[in-house]
């Protein structure tokens, strides 16, 4: 008896009775998402910090903004792979994250860093109701 066959039977039979998206408002349960972020919001500013550990070539990192849209694009990889994995916390991988936010925003005037594993991207409220999605540049800040 193969106790994966049960596991796929009973989830064809819960995806037959509630239908296939049940199972999509438990994702960010069972996989969190990634990149984590952390929205701090002021009258006129957004502040959006990314943990993105072990970046090192910031080209492989895509930032878009679309009016009231955030979406980063890119990989996590700790660069480890020896070894059976014992505990896992830091979550690797590709990521593809679209992050609403609460207002407009300036396609013009958006700054991005990158110190110690966080990305920092500062964006300003935009007035009028024409946007256009551009790709932003990051920028590596040395230790001091």
């Amino acid at each position: 008896m193969d106790p994966f066959q049960q596991m796929t039977d009973w989830k064809r039979n819960m995806d037959h009775f509630f239908g296939e998206q049940f199972w999509d408002q438990f994702e960010g349960i069972l996989k969190p998402t990634i990149p984590q972020i952390n929205l701090y919001q002021t009258d006129n500013e957004i502040l959006c910090i990314a943990n993105i550990p072990g970046l090192n070539d910031l080209e492989k990192i895509d930032i878009y903004v679309d009016y009231a849209t955030l979406e980063l694009r890119g990989a996590i990889d700790i660069g480890h792979s020896g070894g059976t994995v014992v505990k896992e916390e830091i979550l690797q991988g590709v990521f593809e994250r679209t992050i609403s936010l609460p207002f407009p925003v300036r396609s013009d005037r958006i700054k991005a860093t990158y110190n110690h594993g966080l990305l920092y991207i500062q964006l300003h409220r935009f007035i009028s109701s024409s946007g256009r999605k551009s790709r932003v540049s990051v920028e590596l800040l040395e230790d001091e």
